[in-house]
């Protein structure tokens, strides 16, 4: 009896080490199939939330700005192949009074004395908030209204509003952060960025997946000094850093968090502008896990799935077309 308990205890630890061993060995797959592997497995995770009650029938395309081509001038004379030159110009008629030197007059200023510095210092007109085209343009402010640091929907901003930069989404209280993509607080985060993210998440618009943050090197390289964004992961991320910790107290608290969508997740998902950065409302952070990353080195990843809360204005989509230049 005393020999088959051992036994026994030995067959149930390498039991438990199995997987642990399996899981480090070595994998043949190129990047591409471990990628569709992931994003196949990501994709699973949200149809088991039940996202499609919440995504319209019919959704919404993007109102894009228009941009005006210059308009040609329409010619004072009828074409014609038989005019064999242009028309000349009429001669300058100099003014003797004229000054060599200083600011060119024009004609309804003849005879005036102007001071050309208030004349051109007109200052810039201030933005407002508008709706052109169905498309929200946010205030550009220079200082916050509003605390960022609240749960929910900030005052005056619709869900759809629209920004050009990170730094008008922080102005306006939506997002803080100008780079990081997730906004910590105490009873789980206020806000996260999407855009563009990890090659392996799923952005079903109504559903997503978002990778933590951590585990890269934030001091970068010789020839790419603090690169933030692009520094490959060299190292494990955990639930012990402050961001992804706070997306973690997020399931248990169910605090709804804010989520603008950024352009460069466009050539990945019809629901990210195709430019700047819009709002599109509040979600609720339903599962957070940690698993193996799409890097290199193997090194673990922490995961979250996000599902919108209903209720709220449908996201629109965008036309697809990814030539434009994401500058």
């Amino acid at each position: 009896m005393k020999h088959g308990h051992v036994g026994d205890t030995i067959l149930f630890q390498v039991h438990l080490l199995l997987p642990t061993f399996l899981s480090v060995q070595p994998t043949t797959m190129s990047y591409a199939e471990e990628r569709e592997q992931n994003i196949a497995r990501n994709r699973a995770i949200l149809a088991e939330l039940g996202i499609n009650p919440l995504r319209p029938e019919c959704e919404p395309k993007e109102n894009l700005k228009k941009k005006v081509a210059a308009k040609k001038r329409k010619s004072p004379l009828p074409e014609s192949d038989e005019l064999e030159e242009p028309p000349k110009k009429a001669p300058r008629i100099v003014d003797d009074n004229t000054e060599p030197e200083g600011a060119r007059r024009s004609s309804r200023l003849a005879g005036r004395t102007v001071d050309y510095k208030q004349e051109q210092d007109r200052g810039v007109p201030e933005p407002i908030t508008i709706k052109r085209s169905q498309k929200k343009v946010g205030q550009v402010k220079s200082k916050r209204t509003y605390d960022p640091h609240m749960y929910g929907h900030i005052p005056d901003v619709e869900v759809g509003t629209w920004w050009a930069t990170r730094e008008d989404c922080s102005n306006a209280s939506v997002h803080g952060p100008w780079v990081s993509g997730i906004a910590p607080g105490p009873d789980g985060a206020y806000s996260i960025a999407l855009s563009g993210g990890y090659d392996d998440d799923v952005d079903e618009g109504y559903a997503f997946t978002f990778t933590g943050s951590g585990g890269r090197n934030l001091r970068g390289t010789k020839t790419a000094p603090k690169n933030l964004r692009t520094a490959p992961q060299s190292s494990d991320q955990s639930f012990e850093d402050r961001n992804n910790a706070a997306l973690q107290r997020s399931v248990d608290t169910r605090k709804p968090v804010r989520v603008i969508r950024g352009f460069k997740g466009k050539a990945r998902s019809k629901y990210a502008p195709s430019e700047g950065y819009r709002y599109d409302g509040l979600y609720l952070v339903k599962k957070a896990w940690i698993e193996k990353g799409l890097n290199k080195g193997g090194f673990l990843v922490c995961k979250f799935a996000f599902v919108r809360m209903p209720g709220q204005e449908a996201i629109p989509v965008n036309d697809g077309d990814d030539d434009e230049s994401d500058e």
